[in-house]
């Protein structure tokens, strides 16, 4: 799956001029956020001044590009999980649904066209460093955990014409092992496309 990511953040809330209180807890979590950012070692672009792009690596899902703005009144997330299911819809957002009830700081939420995201927003006298970790841990783990078992559920038939092709071509089947045995129930799993069958 691909995320459509853009050059400009998502909008969070005004970021237009507000007061000097406004102006020092602003600027108070973006230093927050900075901090955490460069503690955990994380890569992340930053195209504009309270706006950070973060690239979280995990293993099910490879990376999960995930922003942080920090707004007049708030710090939102926003990470791309996955694009609108290709079947399967109403068990897929079931899926999420239930997982919402469960999670912490971020929720599963689609936009207009059915795609998947991860959501969130802290006010900005609640944002440290410490409630960086927290949340982008949230977000990696939610998306790492749920990534397999939601595109079993939504996109099956696109899982088993992959399989199919890689093994008709002799292609690495190793990023697809997670799916084995709903691709190939019982079939080759070692990692390799079987050539020539």
């Amino acid at each position: 799956m691909r995320a459509r990511l853009s050059a400009d953040p998502p909008s969070a809330d005004s970021t237009g001029a507000g007061s000097a209180g406004a102006d020092s807890t602003g600027a108070a979590a973006r230093r927050a956020v900075e901090a955490a950012l460069a503690e955990l070692g994380l890569p992340f672009e930053s195209p504009r001044p309270g706006g950070y792009l973060v690239r979280l690596e995990g293993q099910h899902k490879l990376a999960t590009m995930t922003w942080l703005i920090v707004g007049t009144h708030s710090l939102h997330v926003e990470a791309f999980f996955c694009r609108q299911p290709d079947e399967n819809h109403a068990a897929f957002y079931r899926f999420l649904l239930e997982r919402n009830g469960r999670t912490y700081g971020v929720h599963f939420a689609v936009d207009p066209v059915g795609d998947v995201y991860l959501v969130g927003r802290l006010p900005l006298g609640s944002v440290t460093p410490e409630e960086i970790d927290r949340l982008l841990g949230c977000v990696l783990s939610y998306s790492d955990e749920n990534f397999d078992p939601a595109l079993t559920l939504g996109f099956a038939s696109s899982i088993r014409r992959e399989w199919a092709w890689r093994v008709k071509r002799g292609e690495s089947l190793a990023n697809l092992q997670a799916f084995a045995s709903l691709a190939d129930p019982g079939g080759d799993r070692n990692g390799r496309g079987r050539a020539g069958s």
